[in-house]
């Protein structure tokens, strides 16, 4: 009962959905999905995408392989560079939600998307956006999990039901088209039918991880611990 109040009383604390909330959800869900990069004949529209903004590290040596990250890099230092090179990403994703959340984005998710989110992994509407910048940044993804998280709008169950959805397939669109591209001529099917095969067991994984906290182990979240 405690914790239900709780999160009725976190759900209240969301500004009233708007016109501006709408159209800010719609302009975040058109930037971290990746739509403004693929449309033809207005290549202007890759200004407002979110792996394009992201950009890329120069190359040094072999230009194929290597980048400032470096070849070989083992241990703390090895792992203090990969880390450096994550910051971009996260920071902008962050930054982004931050101007979206000003605009009400997070109470039109919370909205919309909680009709779908709610039956199926019983989790507020406003992870959405965190759900879809996991498609292009499994680090961005999870950056806005947390901050979710600390901001109180989640729990820790909810917290971990939502990152095993983005786990399983984690950074869906951005590795589907990157590993994946050179198979398209040798694959039968559409394109889309991985990705939607991919995103239907993304649902079935976040379901069993539930079935399971509500279950097995149900007791570890009594206190949100």
């Amino acid at each position: 009962m405690e914790e239900e109040q709780k999160k009725v009383s976190r759900a209240a604390a969301l500004p009233k959905v708007g016109w501006k909330g709408m159209l800010a959800l719609a302009f975040g869900i058109l930037f971290f999905a990746g739509v403004f990069a693929t449309v033809q004949g207005a290549e202007w529209l890759k200004a407002f995408d979110y792996s394009t903004l992201i950009g890329k590290f120069g190359t040094m040596k072999d230009p194929a392989k290597a980048t400032f990250v470096g070849m070989g890099g083992v241990s703390a230092r090895g792992g203090f560079i990969f880390a450096l090179s994550l910051i971009p990403s996260v920071m902008l994703a962050i930054g982004v939600v931050d101007v979206l959340d000003h605009y009400g984005a997070l109470s039109a998710a919370q909205k919309l998307m909680t009709p779908l989110f709610k039956p199926l992994m019983d989790v507020p509407g406003l992870v959405g956006l965190a759900l879809i910048t996991d498609l292009q940044s499994t680090d961005a993804g999870a950056a806005l999990t947390k901050e979710l998280y600390d901001d109180g709008l989640i729990d820790k169950r909810e917290q971990t039901i939502i990152a095993a959805w983005q786990y399983s397939g984690a950074g869906t669109i951005s590795n589907y088209f990157a590993i994946a591209g050179a198979l398209f001529g040798f694959i039968l099917c559409p394109i889309i039918v991985p990705v939607i095969i991919i995103m239907v067991m993304k649902f079935v994984g976040a379901m069993i991880c539930r079935f399971a906290l509500d279950t097995v182990y149900k007791g570890d979240f009594k206190n949100d611990n």
